[in-house]
């Protein structure tokens, strides 16, 4: 990323709005400054020289003093705003990238969840010591260091070309060193993002190996996580530590090598001493812009990187989207179908055909990594086709479904995954959102489901409440509770095509006969029931069952 990246002003209106303000800070920051060294330089040499009293320098004085006010004041409103900024830009950031990622395909979404999990949780808060830290000193060190060495040329033209002759060599140092200390940020973040997919992985399956009394094991590996995690934090922030000690040096031997400069002239009286303090106090103001931009800079490489990958993944194309309305259709046709599975020049599926009707069960079978979830993704426009075509049958004429708006077609297409994602609230809510539904239509539906008997069963009945999160625990509802409510919902809505993942996977066989029972309640109701499905009760109850399969490219 570059020190000032376009895609971030592009990307964040919070970090544009703030870019501008930190601008206008940094003139008037520097403003003070100047102020600053030329009251302090007529208020001691007329008194170091005994040509004047206190009295005598009391204008200087309270110049000084209203000038050291302003700066403080500008650098505490900078502060507060930049703190304010970071977050907004942080969350415009994370919000972007969620919302990409929903963008993109399901293929897609699957081979970077890991970067856009580690990034959307953790990474992107890194970003806050850049915009508080190193952003703030850029624009000064742009704005401060020309306006105060032309200051000093105009002075002092000898002290002017040393200062103008060692500034480069600062940010030749911070280059050098920023080289290093980016391959450790890349490190750093590589190995977060590993030790985070371990760690979900781990989380996923804890309830598991509970029971099975394997809980100690998994305690200890995420100890072993946290202490490499460390290790490798710890190594960034040496790096940073030893480039500040470096550039604090560099910059220190310039002021020193000004300072001989000036009192050599001083004693052979080849330059006067107001002119000389005013030069003396102006140059470290013109290094110390420099010296705190690198140091920030190195102690925000890892928010750098971590934005970096995330403007990378931002400026992926997700497909373009169609722009016909969805037409009343009858089936739904795949013809040759085909997906690549990444970069493993595998198709899964490949050439499937198949016709999907209301008011039909359609089964998907076949071994895991066929290609059935991949086809469910694509019949929800949640997935594009590398080969083949999807189309919608209506009045003897055939509508592409990549031609139809995504929108359009989520308004009468349902999804039930196997485990179910809630958002808080009660039964009710999560039935009917909008709320539009009368109770008697909620009722028929879940009576047509099997979920009544279930609520009727609960102390709280529709009211109910949910938990924030996978299957509702907070409820008591079981799996197949949960499924059951999920195809409440479909046949409530009228969803004309419902896509199951697996809906009787891990139940006995008497809740695996009731969800089948709720999905023929469905599909009586005019919908176009797709299942993907392994278990043999489920294909025998379908009235259609496709076996997927992939292919290995030559």
């Amino acid at each position: 990323m570059k020190p000032l990246d376009p895609r971030l002003l592009r990307q964040a209106r919070s970090a544009r709005r703030y870019v501008i303000v930190t601008a206008v800070l940094s003139v008037l920051s520097t403003l003070c400054v100047i102020v600053q060294a030329f009251a302090i330089a007529r208020a001691v040499a007329p008194v170091a020289q005994g040509r004047a009293g206190l009295a005598d320098v009391s204008g200087p004085i309270l110049v000084l003093a209203g000038a050291v006010l302003a700066r403080t004041a500008l650098t505490a409103l900078r502060d507060r705003i930049g703190a304010a900024s970071a977050v907004a830009t942080v969350g415009d950031l994370r919000g972007r990238l969620l919302r990409h990622t929903a963008a993109m395909p399901h293929r897609w979404r699957l081979e970077h969840a890991d970067e856009v999990s580690v990034l959307a949780a953790r990474g992107l808060d890194d970003l806050v010591p850049y915009i508080t830290g190193f952003l703030p000193q850029l624009l000064l060190t742009a704005i401060l260091t020309p306006i105060a060495l032309v200051v000093v040329l105009s002075q002092d033209l000898v002290s002017g070309l040393i200062i103008a002759a060692t500034i480069p060599l600062i940010p030749l140092f911070m280059w050098l060193i920023g080289v290093t200390t980016r391959q450790f940020s890349e490190k750093r973040l590589a190995a977060l993002e590993q030790q985070g997919a371990q760690l979900l992985d781990l989380l996923a399956g804890l309830t598991t190996l509970r029971a099975l009394g394997r809980e100690i094991g998994p305690g200890v590996r995420v100890r072993r996580l946290g202490e490499e995690y460390k290790r490798t934090t710890m190594s960034t922030l040496r790096v940073a530590f030893l480039s500040g000690a470096v550039l604090e040096l560099l910059a220190s031997l310039a002021v020193a090598l000004v300072a001989v400069e000036i009192g050599m002239r001083l004693v052979y009286g080849n330059i006067d001493l107001t002119t000389g303090l005013t030069v003396l106090i102006l140059a470290p103001e013109i290094y110390l812009p420099l010296r705190a931009v690198g140091q920030q800079f190195h102690a925000s490489t890892d928010g750098v990187t971590a934005a970096a990958r995330t403007f990378d993944l931002l400026e992926t194309q997700p497909p373009a989207d169609g722009t016909r309305d969805v037409p009343a259709w009858e089936a739904i046709d795949l013809v040759e179908v085909g997906v690549l599975a990444g970069s493993r020049g595998y198709l899964a599926p490949a050439d499937l055909s198949l016709r999907i009707q209301p008011g039909r069960i359609h089964a998907l079978a076949g071994p895991s990594g066929s290609g059935k979830t991949t086809t469910a993704m694509a019949l929800l426009r949640q997935q594009g086709l590398d080969r083949g075509r999807i189309t919608l049958l209506h009045d003897g004429a055939a509508t592409d479904l990549a031609d139809v708006t995504a929108q359009r077609w989520w308004q009468q297409a349902s999804w039930v995954p196997q485990r179910v994602l809630t958002q808080g609230g009660t039964l009710a809510e999560h039935l009917d959102p909008s709320g539009l539904r009368s109770a008697a239509m909620r009722d028929q539906a879940a009576a047509r489901t099997g979920l009544l008997q279930v609520v009727q069963s609960l102390p709280q009945g529709w009211d109910t409440p949910l938990a924030a999160g996978e299957g509702g625990l907070s409820s008591g509802l079981s799996v197949g509770q949960t499924q059951r409510l999920e195809l409440t919902r479909a046949l409530l809505r009228g969803s004309r095509l419902v896509v199951l993942d697996e809906p009787t996977a891990h139940l006995s066989a008497a809740d695996e006969a009731e969800i089948l029972t709720g999905l023929r309640a469905v599909a009586d109701s005019g919908a176009a029931v797709v299942v993907i499905a392994h278990r043999e009760a489920t294909l025998a109850f379908a009235d259609e069952v496709t076996h997927v399969h992939g292919e290995v490219l030559v």
